[in-house]
């Protein structure tokens, strides 16, 4: 192992991910010297292993599912998809695990990358060790940033590992669809993988310890899918724990808490995540390797000065979207203690990820799509606030019938009746994933009520939602 000398930087980022990348544009457009450490591919898990790849994979199985909804169309697209295509144009969206491009960017802000596992060695120190085992001191001047994000978290269960279970990695990179998968888990990975390998050929049976699917997201919406789901060929079963899994003779059994034995030729879990901090020399400043960190608003790490965790590390919202925000929020308070002005705290303001707390939004791609912002109803009550949620079928828009016969889907409006602005939306249904911006800006700019009767939906499109909730709510 040989040890170069120190290099100074203003800004030193861990992780060149989707958050990692965005602190750097914002640090470098303020004028800082910054360096991107990156033990993978620059681009991060979204690029390559999660957004991306799963769109790219859903993408052609929801609209074949609208197409069918359509007379003219239906009778053509009956036969099954062509799964080599799919998934060869899934290989052109992640630039066939390439970064070149990726590279490219980074280089265009200014940033200078270094390849290696970098590791925290003590206050404003990272130290790089680099694939040919050379280690590179990097010391910061006014921060350091962790952006490692976070890696799929697998259940403790004997002899898991023989098993060579996938997790949401394999699954947006497999080369095949395997003839039975099992998917374990209820949540967003869960439901979009069950989706899009029941398609591309697989019998897919969905285990889910729960009560239902969506957890997160109001009760409706993991209904609806759970529905779909079913009506495609998924074998879902809620309720259902996994008490064991093996291999037999190359096929994959899993015992379920009833002793049922399912049996299938893969197994994804995929139940939850777990922070990439395990190895970045934590406990050289104090804190838990392994750990979520803790955050103020300003993305600053409690009890540092110069410290900052941003996006899925911090566990605010495990979402690229909202990682990206913190990265914008977290680059300009970084700019601003570097300047020797202290970032403002207000609520809403440049150095405050105040969305995080109240108008996080998010889309299942299923079939159909969930979409919602803000609090659910269980939530806002939970919050202390007074609330009523407005419900209204898709079906009393117009625009829901012309986009596909038998349209079905739900939405509902969570409304503060002290306040008369929106706590919350959901929407569930084809193509609701565009409507939610619309939602999110409501709740973002707490927008009365009184005031979302003159935002004009325009006929005949699904945005009519809007006018039947509040017909709704004034009627009721």
């Amino acid at each position: 192992m040989t040890e170069t000398e120190s290099i100074a930087y203003d800004v030193v980022v861990l992780g060149a991910g989707p958050v990692g990348e965005n602190v750097a544009d914002r640090t470098r457009a303020a004028g800082l010297t910054t360096a991107v450490v990156e033990s993978e591919l620059v681009g991060g898990e979204c690029s390559y292993w999660a957004c991306m790849p799963s769109k790219a994979l859903l993408r052609p199985v929801i609209v074949q599912a609208d197409a069918r909804r359509l007379p003219g169309l239906r009778q053509a697209v009956q036969g099954p998809l062509d799964a080599p295509a799919v998934l060869a144009r899934r290989d052109d969206f992640t630039s066939h695990w390439q970064d070149d491009g990726q590279i490219r960017w980074l280089e265009g802000t200014g940033a200078d990358l270094y390849r290696g596992q970098g590791r925290l060695a003590g206050p404003r120190t990272v130290t790089v060790t680099g694939p040919d085992g050379t280690v590179t001191t990097l010391t910061a001047r006014h921060a350091v940033a962790v952006c490692t994000g976070t890696s799929a978290r697998l259940p403790g269960l004997p002899g898991l590992d023989a098993v060579k279970p996938w997790t949401s990695r394999e699954a947006t990179s497999a080369e095949s669809a395997p003839g039975r998968l099992i998917v374990v888990g209820g949540g967003v990975v869960a439901t979009e993988m069950a989706t899009a390998w029941q398609a591309l050929g697989s019998r897919v049976t969905l285990l889910v310890r729960g009560k239902g699917l969506l957890s997160r997201m109001e009760p409706f919406a993991g209904e609806l899918v759970a529905d779909a789901l079913t009506e495609a060929g998924v074998d879902v079963r809620t309720g259902t724990s996994v008490e064991s899994v093996s291999r037999e003779n190359g096929t994959v059994v899993a015992v379920t808490g009833a002793g049922d034995r399912v049996e299938a030729d893969e197994i994804l879990f995929a139940t939850g995540r777990a922070p990439r901090t395990e190895d970045i020399g934590l406990d050289t400043v104090g804190l838990e390797p392994g750990s979520w960190l803790d955050v103020d608003d300003s993305l600053l790490v409690t009890g540092t000065d110069w410290l900052y965790a941003v996006g899925d590390v911090n566990h605010r919202a495990l979402l690229t979207h909202q990682g990206k925000y913190q990265a914008r929020i977290a680059g300009a308070a970084i700019a601003a203690r570097a300047a020797g002005n202290e970032p403002a705290e207000e609520p809403w303001g440049a150095h405050a990820a105040t969305a995080d707390h109240h108008a996080v939004p998010q889309v299942v791609f299923t079939d159909p799509e969930a979409a919602a912002v803000g609090l659910s109803l269980a939530e806002a009550e939970q919050a202390g606030h007074r609330v009523r949620a407005v419900d209204v079928e898709f079906s009393s828009v117009a625009g829901a019938g012309l986009y596909g016969d038998g349209y079905k889907g739900r939405a509902r409006m969570v409304v503060d009746l002290e306040e008369e602005i929106l706590r919350g939306v959901t929407f569930v249904g084809p193509g609701v994933g565009e409507l939610i911006h619309s939602a999110t800006v409501a709740v973002v700019g707490r927008v009365p009520v009184g005031r979302l009767w003159h935002a004009v939906p325009s006929y005949p499109t699904l945005s009519e939602v809007w006018l039947r909730l509040l017909e709704a709510y004034r009627d009721n």
